[in-house]
Formats: structure tokens, C-alpha cells, sequence
């Protein structure tokens, strides 16, 4: 028992030195001087966020981008609150090219399909997406821009954090975001991508209709980043980048529930089988082997009194890792990491991460009030 511990304990430790590594690889993006040229389409899609939506649609207005170089397309799907009402009240307070459509559901993804609308109405090459409870930083399209400009790329992502908070449920986000966020910038650092998220990336539309968008995996509700991310590294290997800057940035508004957090994890979980990249796969599969040797460990110092020492080595040895990986991620975005409030994630994150891994095999979840298939 202890050897095979040892074993999981090892090849984990390794995937966190390869994923610290990494992130120190990948190059630190300042900007340049560059004139702004890149025409840009930004999509939004949305469902039910009449609370959330100022909050974008200010940060929106308040780029520092040249009004004429940029559109934005909000997608409604089919929200049942107030969010048009919030939009259309709004919308002439915003000098931008602002366009408010439907989405055309057209396979079992909702926001899939309200992505491929909106590019079909995209006046312009280069697409960037993001989510409605996100709040965008000022240099957004500036930094796009000018990475763009310099490295020439097909794909590109740049960071999605949620605040620091106190709050035992927010902290949890926090570290987690974190910890997503260092396994991306550590395997681009690589040059080997194997996460990105959807509220914060951007590619051309030639790239997109190139890979036939969606097809092939639009009948699983999730993944509208991950798949295509795929499907290009695929046809354009090593045109996948990162911005590396902490001023590209998009917030992203916590879940304000453990359920909600819960659906959350169960739904990105869910298109996890569906993934090509063995990478990926692995990677997952030793974190949920650690987080479940680690209740083991827990469970084993209870009832196995003769080799508690060896238990609490692998606790300790576990919680240690992953904060030297936390920490300079952390670190980057300015932020600190509590750590009364890291210990408590630390002895918390195992029991959600097996839970959402079983509860991903049921198939079924809820998100935005509908219930979802695997």
C-alpha cells in the first residue's frame, strides 16, 4: 500500500515540477508601441444575467481602444429575467458598434451554438470571447493587439482570475482559478496547450470555419474552449499562444453557492472523457488520484496506526506542492494567499474533487436552470 502511495505521490510531484517549470519558460508579454490595426469581434453570450451585465457592459465602454477598430455581440439565450430589458434600457449609453442578437440553437450546446451565431454575423477577422459575469481590464484589446501584430498566431489566451476574498466559498475559487491558470500558462510554457478558458481567448474566424467550428463534439454541452482549442492545435500546430500579462486579465464573478460551485466543476468534468489530448488525460488522472490518495491518507491514519507517520508525510508532502505552485502564480496577479484560508482549501479540495469526478460519471447536471446530459 505504501509503495503504490508513493508511486501516485511521485508521479504527481512530478507533473507539479513540470507545470512550475513551465510557467517560468513561458515569456513575460510587455506590449510594444505598436499602432493599433487589429479589427476585432467580441461575442458574448448570455443567459439570465440582468445582474451581471452592467458590470461588463461598463468595463466594455471603458476600453482603451479605438471605438472603430472593434464590434460586440451580445447572444441572448433565451433568458427568462430581466437581462434584455438591462441591455436595451443601456445600450445608448455605449458609443461602440454594440449588436444585440438571438441565438440559433441548432445542437444540445447552448452556448456553442450562440458562439457559431455570432460568428456568422461577425464583421471581423479576429474573434475574442468571453463570459457575462466577467469584468474586462482596460489594456484588453491593446495587449490582444499588439501580441497579435508580434507573434502572428491562430489562437490566443490570456488569464481569467477571480478575486481574493476571505470568504471560505470564494477562496476555494480563488485558489482553484489559480491552480487552472498555472497548469495553463505552465504547458504553454512548454508549448504544449492543454487548457484555456472561454472568457478570456481569442482566434480568427478563418481558423475557426477551418476546423468546421463545433462539429463533432457540439452534442456536448460544455467545452466550447477546450474542443476547439484542440481542433486547431491540430491543424496549426504551434500557433497557439499566451499573453502573458497580468493587465490582459479578465475577472470573473465567484459562484455565490456551493452548488452552484459544485455544478460548475460536475460540468466541466463532464467533456473531460471527450478530450483527445493524452496530456490532458493524465494529468487529470493523477489529480484525481492524489486528491483520492489523500482522503486514503486521512482515512489511514485513523484506522492504521502503525504507519501514521507515513500518512501524514503524504498530507504534508501534498499541501506543501501544490502552495510552491500557488504561491508564484499568486504572486503574479498580485495577490496573496492566506494561509489559514489555504490549509482549510487544502483539506476541502480532495473531498470536491472526488465528488465532482463520480458525480461527472452520473452524466446529468444543471446549469443556468437546465438540466444537461454528459
Amino acid at each position: 500500500m505504501i509503495y503504490i502511495l508513493t508511486i501516485i505521490f511521485f508521479l504527481y510531484l512530478a507533473a507539479l515540477g513540470w507545470i512550475r517549470t513551465g510557467m517560468f519558460r513561458l515569456p513575460y508579454f510587455r506590449g510594444s508601441a505598436a499602432v493599433p490595426k487589429t479589427r476585432f469581434t467580441v461575442i458574448v453570450p448570455f443567459r439570465n444575467e440582468a445582474e451581471n451585465i452592467p458590470r461588463l457592459l461598463r468595463s466594455i465602454a471603458a476600453l482603451d481602444y479605438p471605438i472603430e477598430l472593434f464590434e460586440v455581440i451580445l447572444v441572448n439565450d433565451a433568458s427568462e429575467d430581466e437581462s434584455l430589458k438591462v441591455i436595451r434600457d443601456n445600450i445608448q449609453d455605449y458609443n461602440c458598434d454594440l449588436k444585440l442578437i438571438q441565438n440559433k440553437r441548432t445542437s444540445a450546446s447552448p452556448k456553442k451554438d450562440a458562439i457559431t451565431t455570432a460568428i456568422a454575423e461577425a464583421t471581423y477577422e479576429w474573434i475574442l470571447t468571453t463570459d457575462a459575469d466577467c469584468e474586462l481590464p482596460g489594456k484588453w484589446l491593446q495587449l490582444y493587439d499588439q501580441y497579435i501584430q508580434k507573434n502572428q498566431p491562430k489562437m490566443v489566451f490570456a488569464p481569467v482570475v477571480y478575486p481574493a476574498s476571505k470568504n471560505l466559498l470564494k477562496n476555494f475559487q480563488f485558489l482553484d482559478g489559480l491552480s487552472l491558470q498555472a497548469v495553463t500558462m505552465g504547458a504553454l510554457g512548454w508549448k504544449r496547450p492543454l487548457l484555456c478558458n472561454g472568457a478570456n481567448m481569442g482566434y480568427t474566424k478563418k481558423a475557426f470555419y477551418a476546423v468546421n467550428g463545433y462539429k463533432g463534439n457540439d452534442h456536448i454541452a460544455s467545452g466550447d474552449d477546450i474542443f476547439l482549442m484542440e481542433k486547431i492545435r491540430e491543424l496549426y500546430p504551434k500557433t497557439i499562444k499566451y499573453i502573458k500579462n497580468k493587465d490582459a486579465a479578465v475577472i470573473t464573478r465567484p459562484e455565490e453557492s456551493w452548488d452552484g460551485v459544485l455544478s460548475q466543476r460536475v460540468r466541466w468534468a463532464s467533456k473531460a472523457s471527450q478530450q483527445k489530448n493524452r496530456g490532458t488525460k493524465l494529468l487529470g488522472i493523477s489529480v484525481f488520484l492524489v486528491n483520492l490518495v489523500f482522503l486514503a491518507c486521512i482515512l489511514g491514519i485513523v484506522i492504521n496506526i502503525e504507519y501514521y507517520k507515513w500518512y501524514v508525510g503524504f498530507l504534508f508532502l501534498k499541501i506543501i506542492a501544490d502552495l510552491l505552485v500557488l504561491t508564484p502564480i499568486a504572486s503574479f496577479f498580485n495577490s496573496q494567499i492566506s494561509l489559514p484560508g489555504y490549509l482549510i482549501n487544502a483539506l476541502l479540495y480532495p473531498f470536491i474533487i472526488v465528488w465532482v469526478v463520480f458525480a461527472s460519471f452520473w452524466g446529468n447536471y444543471r446549469w443556468k436552470g437546465r438540466k444537461f446530459k454528459k
